[in-house]
């Protein structure tokens, strides 16, 4: 398969090569929903914890007769009904992680991937360019390349210049090629990438096959 390659000017430089295992992948929904609701998932603490009747001190005694105190029958002040007593029916620690196979995450970035290009939403440049830490220079770029909506900068081999100077951006989001995930690309309308990060995602998400041969052949 073959995508533009731009530059910062948003002219497009040339046809590059990418590998149709990583970006010619057809989209399954059900299983890319079933990767974004496990990751949303385990992003949850599920920390929250209040004690109950049990859980509270004291209240090992009656607080007042059964009967004749003209009074309600209370077994215990730790009781929900009073005040510095338990909490009925409250939050507990849990745990909201769901395990999802790695083969199933790697194929479900591959598919959002495929997903953009087919949209017409995956931009490679061959360069950013960016060698200060001026808003107004990432600015420019996204102007010259004429995106809209919600971006996604992935720009390995950058200095922190990239991201300091795209911090201010309201629309914007800056990530690593290696902290790509499949939330974040659905998330994002528009995903611009470096050739050096397309490199590295292309060595990361290759399939399983594809890499070995590679690795022996190398």
């Amino acid at each position: 398969m073959k995508i533009k390659l731009h530059n910062i000017d948003g002219a497009v430089v040339k046809k590059i090569d990418v590998r149709d295992d990583v970006f010619g992948v057809p989209m399954r929904a059900p299983l890319v929903h079933q990767v974004v609701v496990a990751q949303l998932a385990n992003a949850r603490q599920g920390t929250s914890k209040v004690k109950n009747r049990s859980q509270v001190s004291g209240g090992g005694r009656k607080p007042r007769p059964q009967k004749h105190s003209g009074l309600s029958r209370q077994g215990s002040i730790r009781s929900p009904l009073w005040v510095g007593g338990g909490n009925a029916f409250g939050p507990t620690p849990r745990s909201y992680r769901h395990r999802t196979p790695k083969r199933m995450r790697r194929l479900a970035i591959r598919m959002a991937l495929s997903d953009k290009i087919r949209d017409s939403k995956l931009i490679v440049i061959d360069n950013l360019g960016v060698e200060d830490s001026k808003t107004k220079t990432v600015v420019n770029i996204l102007k010259a390349l004429n995106v809209k909506g919600s971006v996604l900068l992935s720009a390995d081999g950058t200095s922190d210049l990239v991201v300091k100077a795209a911090r201010n951006i309201p629309a914007l989001d800056t990530l690593p090629a290696s902290l790509l995930n499949t939330v974040d690309i659905i998330n994002h309308d528009t995903l611009i990438m470096t050739l050096e990060a397309l490199q590295k995602v292309q060595e990361l998400w290759a399939g399983r096959r594809s890499r070995l041969v590679e690795k022996v052949s190398g």
